[in-house]
């Protein structure tokens, strides 16, 4: 299979650590080392901040998992979390110029994986929680944020989140629709599904016009099996499927299962809908399905073989490294709705702008230095920023010329010179 071949291919995985200081000399291994190591550890001692000049703290992310929620697949344990863990370290590298660790943790309990990420908490810059289940990514993402003093983020909620809110801006601008007056329904009610409420929430949709639908039903009050962050957005009307929810609704957000939506559902939607069917590798409803039934609405998936893929590396890359690079202290809601408007406004300023290109693509270069520079500044008037930036534009120049000169040293490592290397 060819993503065997791929993952297989020595080096094995996605990842390796490389050395930034020459150490070929005996000079070299005193400054390095013993003795000349001793020097930075007490600069560190008496002035605790000069640990992001003298390490990697300042450019380094942990990307934390149980496996208990791993893509679309489920509960398959750390060991099996690894390849995707991994996967978001080489784009942290490949598209911010962000170091990472993926630490897969043997841990169900939340207090206990909050224990151990706020024991390591001293090594990194900041920390991306992934593929952890709801309602625990909630718990532990709460009290991580309120423990410690670097950017807490877990990914499957807030950059789901993110890229859905910037589709939806541009989707209903094209749609000739106000934010104000839209209903929403979204399919899934775990981690992005009430993330992705709370975003289009934010960005101006009444919490009274978001219908949330999870397994069993649709979200209503009147449910005695809901947890406190569903409860949040459960509604006050008579719907109770999601055939009813859909019924004149503006807007689908589908973070749930494959071919929950039918034909007959997508014909009941208001006139020039917006369809986010984001399951995968197969989402609530196909491309052709729409297509045929309405041929009004604007669709996106989480694919890339259809238009307007909605993908989470559109934010997470920039975000960290806007976060980083003002050492903000955490993550907040000023912060993620400027990436959302940040990755919108890169859609709108292309040529291909339009129905099938409501969001950009995932590798747009454009993107990094637009939204790190819109977090960086949204950290600043938050007050969250340790280090703050004056010229953003300049900053922002600067963040493109960094992972360029990235990529250009990299492409001087020649494949062969790798496996013969670990040969």
């Amino acid at each position: 299979m060819k993503a065997l071949r791929y993952h297989a291919r020595r080096p094995a995985g996605k990842t390796q650590i490389t050395a930034t200081k020459p150490c070929d000399t005996a000079t070299d291994l005193a400054l390095a080392y013993t003795p000349g190591v001793a020097t930075p550890c007490r600069a560190i001692q008496r002035h605790p901040d000069s640990v992001y000049r003298y390490t990697n703290k300042g450019n380094l992310v942990a990307i934390v998992s149980n496996g208990t929620a791993v893509l679309g697949l489920g509960n398959l344990g750390p060991l099996a979390a690894k390849p995707v863990m991994e996967g978001k370290s080489l784009l942290f590298k490949r598209l911010a110029d962000i170091d990472a660790f993926d630490l897969e943790l043997d841990v169900v309990h939340p207090e206990e994986l909050v224990r151990i990420v706020t024991a390591i908490a001293p090594t990194f810059g900041g920390i991306n929680l992934e593929d952890i289940k709801a309602p625990e990514c909630f718990e532990v993402e709460e009290a991580l944020i309120d423990a410690l003093p670097i950017p807490v983020f877990h990914d499957d909620q807030h950059g789901t989140a993110i890229v859905v809110g910037a589709a939806l801006l541009n989707g209903l601008d094209i749609q000739g629709k106000a934010i104000g007056n839209v209903r929403v329904v979204i399919a899934g009610a775990g981690a992005a599904g009430i993330a992705c409420a709370a975003m289009l929430s934010a960005l101006g949709i009444a919490k009274e016009h978001i219908v949330l639908v999870d397994s069993r039903a649709v979200v209503y009050s009147e449910r005695t099996d809901l947890n406190r962050y569903k409860r949040r957005f459960a509604t006050q009307s008579a719907m109770r499927t999601l055939a009813d929810a859909l019924r004149g609704a503006d807007v689908f957000v589908g973070v749930s299962g494959p071919r929950t939506v039918t034909a007959e559902m997508v014909c009941s939607m208001a006139e020039r809908p917006l369809i986010f069917a984001l399951a995968n590798p197969d989402p609530e409803v196909s491309y052709d399905v729409v297509e045929r039934a309405r041929p009004d609405a604007i669709f996106a998936s989480g694919r890339s073989d259809y238009p307007n893929q909605v993908n989470n590396v559109l934010a997470f890359p920039s975000l960290f490294r806007g976060a980083l690079d003002v050492r903000a202290t955490r993550i907040d809601k000023e912060m993620k709705l400027a990436a959302c408007r940040a990755i919108a406004a890169v859609a709108r300023g292309s040529t291909s702008f339009g129905r099938d290109c409501i969001i950009p693509m995932p590798l747009d270069s454009e993107v990094l230095p637009r939204v790190a520079a819109a977090v960086a500044g949204a950290a600043v008037r938050a007050g969250v920023a340790s280090r703050p930036l004056t010229d953003l534009t300049a900053y922002s120049d600067s963040v493109a010329a960094r992972v360029r000169l990235s990529h250009e040293e990299r492409a001087h490592c020649a494949p062969a010179t790798l496996e013969a290397r670990h040969g």
